[in-house]
């Protein structure tokens, strides 16, 4: 009797012993299995913004400055068009401002913030920082991840400060306009340089890149009035996607339909040309 008891006593213990250790081995898998879980989720991140970072080329270390101007264009002049697009500023004035106060492309605090305009932190900027001489000593400046967000910020500096307002009534192929808007709103202190903007836009045919914006003058010289262009709004639709598929400003749409606000509804038709007698 003793000796059954013995046997059975000392199976249970075996039993108990071989369920610990199977516990221990789930244990260490399913750890194992939440730490690659986490690793792996900053790659899949990283990879994404690979695709979407701007790939700037360079200009040869020999090369004159119009070539490195030329490569300049060349790497921004998509940027500047899309900006054009969404706010209404010139692409020649922002790929001239660019050129001119980044040295394009090679100045010092391009080159260590991607910072292509000279703005500084202010108040409001919670994003990294740099430390250059500028008017002052040691002044504060933006820096940014891709130059493709200095552009941005370009156009949210001049389209968010109640001084530049006045800019934006004028012809968007009125670069000159801009040019010395610029100066008297005080975004620059050297009298000379709406006329340096000028020069740049002039050497370097960067009115194009208006008109490639806004329809070319050859299309507009051309356009047949009886057969008027329409567009009946979607879901989906903004001003702002129509008027990129279309290849002009949002300010030129709603100059076209009479619209005092962004507000579009879905199955309104709108002109994507000028009309007489509106």
């Amino acid at each position: 009797m003793n000796t059954r008891i013995i046997t059975l006593f000392a199976c249970s213990l075996l039993v108990l012993s071989s369920c610990k250790s199977k516990k221990k081995i789930v244990d260490r898998r399913t750890t194992k299995t939440e730490r690659v879980v986490v690793t792996a989720t900053p790659t899949t991140e990283n990879k994404g913004a690979a695709k979407t970072k701007t790939v700037i080329k360079k200009a040869a270390k020999n090369a004159t400055y119009a070539e490195v101007v030329s490569t300049y264009i060349d790497n921004y002049s998509e940027i500047a068009k899309d900006e054009m697009l969404q706010y209404g500023i010139p692409a020649s004035i922002t790929l001239a401002q660019g050129i001119l106060e980044s040295g394009a492309g090679r100045g010092e605090l391009t080159r260590k913030a991607n910072n292509h305009f000279g703005i500084k932190c202010h108040t409001t900027w919670t994003g990294e920082r740099v430390y250059h001489d500028d008017d002052e000593k040691g002044e504060c400046f933006r820096k940014y991840k891709d130059p493709k967000y200095s552009f941005r910020d370009h156009s949210l500096f001049l389209t968010g400060r109640s001084r530049y307002q006045d800019l934006f009534k004028l012809k968007k192929t009125d670069y000159k306009g801009w040019a010395r808007g610029l100066k008297k709103a005080g975004y620059a202190t050297d009298p000379k340089y709406p006329n340096k903007l000028i020069d740049i836009i002039h050497r370097y045919d960067l009115t194009k890149y208006d008109e490639e914006v806004l329809g070319g003058k050859a299309g507009l010289a051309n356009l047949d009035e009886t057969k008027i262009k329409t567009y009946t709004v979607i879901k989906g639709d903004t001003l702002y996607s129509i008027a990129r598929r279309f290849n002009m400003t949002v300010e030129t749409l709603k100059e076209y339909n009479g619209l005092q606000s962004n507000s579009i509804s879905i199955g309104q038709v709108l002109y994507l040309h000028s009309v007489k007698g509106r």
